[in-house]
């Protein structure tokens, strides 16, 4: 699907398309969402450019994101996006950003909710959009700012984690936490790898042509620049604070484990003299002096409970139970 923005409009036209459709001049942004190659060679004709493939999309060394080719400059980033509302797990994908004159193209096979978000700006704000560069630096910025709140949503989870887990109500179900502990895990590294690179595709973006020369752009990307090193710290230190709860999750389980195996070993020492005595009583020797003694088996069972209640008076004394 191809969608244009013409400047001072609000929203997007989306042309159908046949031999004689040519762009019209005063486009500023181009958007192709799972272009279909007609609609590839329709804006190639228009532009005088090639389109990236998805394949060429997916490509991770730098020198096939990040290039400049027939006046015009070639930037993928990974950007976050979630195919399913309902998970709050998010998934990343390669979305190309071409400024070709005075156009910005994007190129998309998902939806990032920056997109819809920044359009909805633009329906209020049209001189977001006057020229292609000024569209790209907006939207860069709503894209850097959707970042940021995919990364705040994940620190509120690990913040929720960490009173779950040292809270005073005694965890019933620690398999849980571990899953919610590698699902934010996960989570945080997408952010981090997106983060990365959308600081690479800001920085080789002020050698585009038409900011190279522009310093209010490079002033925009110097400061999406810092904003994008300080979410890249909090990654980092998140990252860490996952770990620290992993691991104490891992140890609250040992002291379970634990706690359950010490109630097994004290049960066990505490009731050997009470077997020992059923033991030799449970003999029934004929020269037993007990065996036909009227009170011996009460004595036995006195005997018994007496032996068994010395050891766990004298480990809780002792602070063992």
């Amino acid at each position: 699907m191809i969608r244009i923005l013409r400047a001072a409009q609000t929203a997007f036209e989306e042309p159908r398309l046949d031999d004689s459709w040519v762009l019209p001049p005063d486009t500023v942004w181009i958007d192709l969402v799972e272009p279909t190659r007609e609609e590839e060679l329709a804006v190639e004709r228009s532009l005088g450019v090639l389109v990236p493939t998805r394949e060429e999309m997916a490509e991770i060394e730098a020198s096939s994101r990040l290039y400049q080719e027939d006046g015009a400059t070639f930037m993928t980033a990974t950007l976050l996006h979630r195919p399913d509302p309902l998970d709050d797990a998010p998934q990343s994908g390669p979305l190309t950003f071409v400024l070709a004159g005075e156009r910005l193209v994007t190129i998309r096979y998902f939806e990032p909710k920056s997109f819809p978000i920044f359009a909805d700006q633009v329906g209020r704000q049209p001189e977001l959009c006057a020229t292609g560069v000024t569209t790209f630096i907006n939207l860069m910025e709503a894209v850097v700012d959707r970042t940021a709140d995919n990364l705040e949503f994940t620190s509120a989870e690990v913040e929720s984690i960490s009173k779950h887990i040292f809270g005073r109500q005694r965890i019933r179900r620690f398999d849980a936490v571990l899953a919610r502990l590698g699902r934010n895990q996960t989570a945080n590294n997408k952010v981090r790898d997106s983060l990365v690179s959308l600081a690479r595709l800001i920085s080789f973006a002020g050698f585009a042509e038409q900011i190279e020369h522009n310093a209010d752009a490079r002033g925009h990307l110097e400061s999406m620049q810092r904003d994008i090193q300080s979410l890249t710290d909090h990654s980092s230190h998140l990252s860490t604070n996952i770990t620290f709860l992993l691991d104490a999750a891992l140890g609250m389980i040992n002291i379970e484990q634990n706690s359950i195996i010490k109630i097994f070993s004290v049960a066990a020492v505490a009731f050997m003299p009470p077997t020992l005595v059923a033991s030799i009583y449970g003999m029934n020797f004929v020269h037993m002096p007990e065996l036909k003694w009227m009170a011996g088996y009460p004595m036995a069972l006195c005997l018994m409970a007496i032996s068994a209640a010395v050891p766990l008076w004298y480990f809780k004394r002792k602070g063992w139970l």
